[in-house]
Parts: structure tokens; C-alpha cells; sequence
């Protein structure tokens, strides 16, 4: 669905001023909720727009080869969203980068060319991909220099290893996929399994699917909550699972040991990355 931030706008509008019209009177069903004359269409206008509904923000989403792509996608529909907003898909080259599932994604910024003073840094997870990252002294320095500045340091899945391996989680609460969330510690963090942990101005989600939640949170703390439902229900999300195995407290043991089993050896590497990063 194609739909620009200025249609957005027009019909969260719409929803405040039908909100003003119900405190006000009874309306009559047959004619048009707006102050118009019967029969006129619903006005719209921007004007009656609160002002803090449009923002200036710059948000950088950090993506490198081998991260999530969901990860990152979930976070950037939800602020893309936030009318005003600049957003800026950020990679240490402008060449085309390859997810974990092998989706192709286009940068339009370097690190070099990103803007220096952001308002959100966003970091996505992986696996031997996050590792990598995690190695390489350009992406590090990057999250570093960006971090130190950046009005909200955030992340989800194990894109709080970026963060904690760039020194911008010590001595914060902070969540991570269910499968890394103890190596937090080994740099600095405070270890929570929450799908969503805010500490000051660290905002980390758990894994994957967790993005989604986290980019609604931020949507309703830089607008107001009638702008977050209203893109909630512009995204129709409304998740019924058909399964109730999305975390290791709800999967059954087989499925628990079966997802243990597959990943000891990234487990170990990322033991001894994290380890070093103390």
C-alpha cells in the first residue's frame, strides 16, 4: 500500500476532529462528521493538526551484510510514518547489501555522509552477519561516533551486541533475541527479557518480530498515542500467532532444545567476541 505521510496526516486529522465532534455533540449519523455544512466533504485541514504531530527527526537505520531483515523492516515502517521525519538507510558503502534471507536492500547513505547529529540510531541483529559487523572497526567506529550523539541509541535482536560492543550499553538495562540476551553482560548491560526495554535514553527490542513493538512505542513517545494507534491500524497489526511458541517460556522443551542445539556453535563465538569487549 502506497501511502505518503501527508495522506497519513489528513486522516489522523480526520480522526481528532471526529474525536472534538464527539465530545461536543450527538451526531447525526446520516450527515458528515465535520463542521461543514450537510453534504460538503469532510475538510481535512492540515491547520487542526497538533503541532507536535510533525517533527523534524533524522533516523539513521544502520544495515550491514548478513542482518535481519525484519529487523530493520518492522522499526522502519512505523517511523517512516512519523510525518517530518527523515530517515536514512546507512551502510559503510552505497553498493547493495544482502540480508540473512538473501533480500537486497539499497543504501542511500554512507557512514561518511550520514548526518553527524542524529535523533534515532537503530542497529538490527543477525547471527555470523551481527558477528562480523561486530569485527569490523568501520561499523564499530560508526555506531561509536553516531551513538555518542545520537538523542536515542536503539537496536533490536541482536543489535544490542552492536551497541554493547561499541560501549553505548554499559550500565544500562537492555533485551536482546532470547538466545543472546545472558552475553549482555559481558559488556556491561543490564540483561532484561522484556520485549521492549526503555532505560533513559537506550531503547532496545528483543528478537525480530519484537521491532514491531518497539517502532510503535517510539511512534506513540515522539507523537501521542492517537497518532501510534492510528498507524497501528493503518498497519493492521493485530497478531493472532497460530502457534503459542514465541518464547522459550511458552515452546514446548523438544522445540526449546531442538533451537538450542542448532545454534552452539554461534553461541560460543559470540561468548568469546563479547568476552573481549569487556
Amino acid at each position: 500500500m502506497a501511502m505518503t505521510r501527508r495522506d497519513l496526516g489528513s486522516a489522523i486529522v480526520g480522526l481528532s476532529t471526529i474525536s472534538a465532534h464527539a465530545e461536543s455533540s450527538q451526531m447525526d449519523q446520516d450527515k458528515p462528521v465535520n463542521e461543514n455544512s450537510a453534504g460538503d466533504a469532510p475538510a481535512h485541514d492540515m491547520a487542526a493538526m497538533p503541532a507536535h504531530w510533525i517533527g523534524t527527526e533524522q533516523i539513521a537505520f544502520l544495515i550491514y551484510p548478513g542482518f535481519t531483515a525484519l529487523d530493520m523492516v518492522g522499526p522502519h515502517y512505523m517511523l517512516t510514518n512519523l510525518m517530518g521525519a527523515t530517515t536514512h538507510i546507512v551502510a559503510k558503502t552505497k553498493e547493495p547489501v544482502t540480508s540473512d534471507t538473501g533480500l537486497v536492500f539499497t543504501p542511500s547513505a554512507t557512514f561518511d555522509e550520514c548526518p553527524k547529529d542524529l535523533d534515532i540510531l537503530f542497529v538490527p541483529g543477525g547471527t555470523n552477519g551481527t558477528l562480523a559487523a561486530i569485527r569490523d572497526d568501520a561499523t564499530l567506529d560508526f555506531v561509536k561516533d553516531r551513538g555518542q550523539r545520537a538523542r536515542f541509541i536503539t537496536s533490536v535482536c541482536t543489535g544490542s551486541l552492536v551497541l554493547g560492543a561499541a560501549g553505548l550499553l554499559r550500565g544500562y538495562r537492555a533485551t536482546s533475541h532470547w538466545l543472546t540476551l545472558p552475553f549482555l553482560e559481558n559488556l556491561g548491560a543490564i540483561p532484561e527479557s522484556k520485549r521492549v526495554v526503555v532505560d533513559r535514553d537506550r531503547i532496545t527490542g528483543a528478537g525480530v518480530t519484537a521491532g514491531i513493538d518497539f517502532g510503535l512505542f517510539l511512534v506513540a513517545h515522539l507523537r501521542d498515542q492517537n497518532y501510534a494507534e492510528a498507524v497501528q491500524l493503518l498497519a493492521e497489526y493485530d497478531p493472532e500467532p497460530p502457534f503459542n511458541s514465541g518464547t522459550p517460556q511458552k515452546a514446548r522443551p523438544e522445540i526449546k532444545t531442538m533451537m538450542d542445539s542448532m545454534f552452539v556453535s554461534f553461541l560460543a563465538e559470540v561468548g568469546a567476541l563479547t568476552s573481549k569487549n569487556r
